[in-house]
């Protein structure tokens, strides 16, 4: 059986903001790398591959449920190289220290070096080739003869976990794509063409519009919602599965973004992730999650690894919970209609106008008021649509799109013109932070 190749350097998270940039800097000396939680086990410890050397990143003067935050008895006792940057370490054989990390770049980067290369003795062997066959041999170790369902909505996330699998167990793989109504306009159908008869993947479409928007009518808090969504996606898996018997694993397109977001033991949580935060506890299956630890441009990388189509790669980022979060408010089929025939407008002209592989993310939504407004010479009260695009490496942060004002005039125009019950159409022009790139 092949070995998993990449060695490993783990960033603990006690408390520090600068994990994610950390954890990136060590990829970008060719060495991979993850965050654990400050408490991880022994266990958990010996289960993780090749591991080098621990950092433990921040967390003085941290303290979460009334006691300081330190690394657990597990890391002091592995007796792997460790790094404590700004942080009360316990005094012990091999540990070295920092109290902040330099302000200068390349001074950091030299810091990492040291540790990384000389201290712990990790090879620069991080690239997305070694990364599908170490996911690709964990896979196979995970699911064994058993089957497994993939939750594809045919998203870039969902597609290359799609792509993993079926190189890993093949036909042990079956794709549910679920339509519950939330989806961009055409989107099932563009599913069914691709996976379906392009990649020829074992593919099950599950019509399921009533039974989601009915679970959602009247849900206006956008956690519940993804809850709600979360919920019922598994049960519709559920269903699948004892329809095709045998299926003890559950795919999904988690990505690291995800995890941050939707809360860890030292952060708040920013927004629960319905494949994070919205699934049951009774769930009845094993999660299979081969990007968690990847963040979405690494994601794209590993898409083009795999040989994906470029437009599949490429395609713009879309919620898990769908339209569902950008009808914000209580879910309605006519602001759902408002908010799909807005989207498709705004992706139109984006794409005449050679903005579509050139902005990350661009999307509109639709909020739960009306407007006052002149339709026909008479007063109206219409839905505000609004137009966000947003640019972006990982998700962490985003800066917004500056758009030429003629394009946002056509686009204005063809909305208000011809999207029923809208009359209005504003620009959002907040970065992230300190707004998240969704609304909800």
């Amino acid at each position: 059986m092949q070995q998993v190749q990449q060695d490993m350097i783990v960033v603990l998270d006690l408390g520090s903001e600068g994990n994610t940039t950390v954890a990136r800097d060590i990829r970008d000396l060719g060495v991979y790398s993850e965050i654990h939680s400050h408490d991880i086990s022994a266990e958990q410890l010996g289960a993780l591959p090749n591991v080098k050397g621990i950092i433990l990143n921040g967390g003085q003067n941290r303290i979460v449920d009334g006691a300081a935050i330190d690394a657990s008895d597990a890391v002091y006792a592995s007796g792997l190289p460790l790094l404590a940057v700004d942080h009360k370490a316990r005094r012990i054989a091999g540990l070295e220290a920092l109290a902040a990390w330099p302000a200068d770049a390349s001074e950091r980067t030299e810091a990492l070096r040291a540790f990384v290369g000389d201290t712990c003795g990790a090879r620069p062997n991080w690239s997305m080739e070694n990364f599908i066959a170490d996911q690709v041999e964990l896979l196979r170790r995970q699911i064994g003869d058993k089957k497994v369902l993939l939750a594809l909505s045919g998203g870039v996330d969902s597609s290359v976990v799609a792509a993993l699998l079926i190189r890993a167990v093949g036909d042990q793989l079956t794709c549910v794509h679920v339509n519950h109504g939330l989806l961009r306009k055409g989107e099932p159908e563009e599913v069914v063409r691709v996976f379906g008869e392009g990649l020829g993947a074992r593919l099950v479409y599950v019509d399921a519009i009533d039974r989601f928007l009915g679970k959602l009518e009247g849900v206006a808090d956008p956690e519940e919602k993804r809850k709600v969504i979360g919920a019922e996606f598994i049960r519709v898996f559920e269903e699948e599965a004892r329809k095709l018997e045998g299926i003890d694993f559950l795919g999904q397109g988690t990505i690291y973004p995800d995890i941050i977001e939707s809360g860890t033991k030292t952060a708040q949580a920013v927004k629960a992730h319905h494949n994070v935060g919205g699934l049951p506890d009774d769930l009845h299956f094993e999660l299979v999650e081969p990007l968690k630890m990847l963040f979405k441009d690494e994601v794209r990388a590993c898409g083009r690894a795999l040989g994906l189509p470029e437009g599949m790669v490429e395609r713009q980022p879309f919620p898990g919970p769908g339209l569902g979060v950008r009808c914000l408010g209580p879910i309605t089929r006519e602001r759902l209609e408002c908010v799909r025939e807005s989207d498709a407008i705004l992706r139109e002209e984006f794409e005449r106008a050679g903005l579509a592989g050139k902005v990350w993310q661009y999307f509109t939504a639709v909020p739960d008021f009306k407007s006052v407004g002149v339709r026909d010479n008479a007063r109206c009260l219409e839905y505000p649509v609004i137009i966000r695009a947003v640019n972006t490496v990982d998700a962490m942060t985003a800066t917004i799109e500056r758009l030429d004002y003629t394009l946002l005039e056509r686009i204005v125009h063809r909305i208000t013109n011809e999207v029923p019950n809208v009359n209005r159409v504003v620009y959002d022009l907040t970065p992230k932070p300190t707004g998240t790139i969704e609304w909800e």
